[in-house]
């Protein structure tokens, strides 16, 4: 993939402007679709995509025992019963129930690899780019709770804007062959999930930035008076911070105040107000144990 390309698609699936990228890439977002389609076979066989560790988490109802193995190669070994999980070759766990609103995706516990939410719609919200792309979608319940929060922090004078909600598997791929190719496999890794282990692919997860448009997934944007809102109020409208300041060691990510992730309001609540991670509400182990 040329350099162009690559920053293009990078741009494309976190929802950046092509111009604010780069002087180089001139190219139009529609072409940008098709080219990354035709690409997409050759980057899932450039990087490795599959790797993760072994997960105990609880509870059953969130991770569980699936029929659908994470490659062709891969086999799933039988039902633990301890933890209601069965655990692929490599030790990542696959979700009983991906449609469960509060359901724990991270990189130990994985998506099946043909999931894709059938309650899908777009967002009526405004966002950083116009276009109806999927990238707009949320399940039904988390697509009408962003509009709320959204509607809410406006009465208060905070404007918002989305950048990427969900993102298919074959998009997911992309962005992390982006990433990887560009910092390294392990270092991608802290800040990018492999294909089936992003909660952008269960359409309950999104990326906000200030009406702006400034700091889109990045680190700056958590000086706004934006993110200081979403971190007070958030919960108020059943969404979380994922991926908290000084929980890296228990998400596996970095802190991310731009990422909310739709729980449902009692589970927010509480996972605000205690200043826990979903994985600490469901008692796993740390992600990076």
């Amino acid at each position: 993939m040329s350099k162009t390309l690559s920053i293009a698609l990078c741009c494309l699936l976190l929802g950046i402007p092509l111009t604010a990228c780069s002087h180089e890439n001139q190219r139009t977002e529609s072409n940008l679709i098709n080219h990354k389609q035709k690409k997409i076979t050759l980057l899932e066989k450039s990087s490795p995509l599959n790797k993760g560790t072994e997960s105990k988490g609880k509870p059953v109802e969130q991770i569980g025992n699936s029929n659908k193995t994470t490659t062709e190669e891969k086999k799933t070994e039988p039902l633990n019963s301890q933890t209601g999980t069965s655990l692929n070759m490599e030790g990542i766990q696959v979700v009983a129930k991906p449609d469960s609103i509060p359901v724990l995706v991270n990189k130990k516990n994985m998506l099946p690899d043909s999931y894709t939410p059938e309650d899908l719609i777009y967002t009526n919200i405004p966002f950083i780019i116009s276009e109806r792309l999927e990238r707009r979608k949320m399940r039904r319940e988390a697509a009408v709770a962003i509009e709320k929060l959204f509607t809410g922090a406006s009465v208060q004078g905070i404007h918002l804007l989305g950048v990427s909600a969900y993102r298919s598997h074959s998009a997911q791929v992309a962005l992390f062959n982006f990433y990887a190719k560009r910092d390294g496999y392990e270092k991608a890794r802290t800040y990018s999930a492999l294909a089936g282990t992003s909660e952008h692919e269960t359409g309950l997860a999104i990326d906000v930035t200030g009406g702006n448009g400034q700091c889109p997934a990045e680190d700056c944007f958590g000086f706004t008076t934006e993110a200081k809102w979403l971190q007070k109020h958030a919960a108020d409208f059943g969404f979380i911070i994922r991926y908290p300041k000084g929980k890296e060691a228990i998400t596996g990510y970095k802190y991310e105040p731009w990422h909310l992730r739709y729980v449902g309001s009692a589970i927010a609540k509480e996972v605000m107000d205690r200043e826990i991670t979903l994985e600490e509400y469901y008692h796993t182990l740390p992600v990076n144990q």
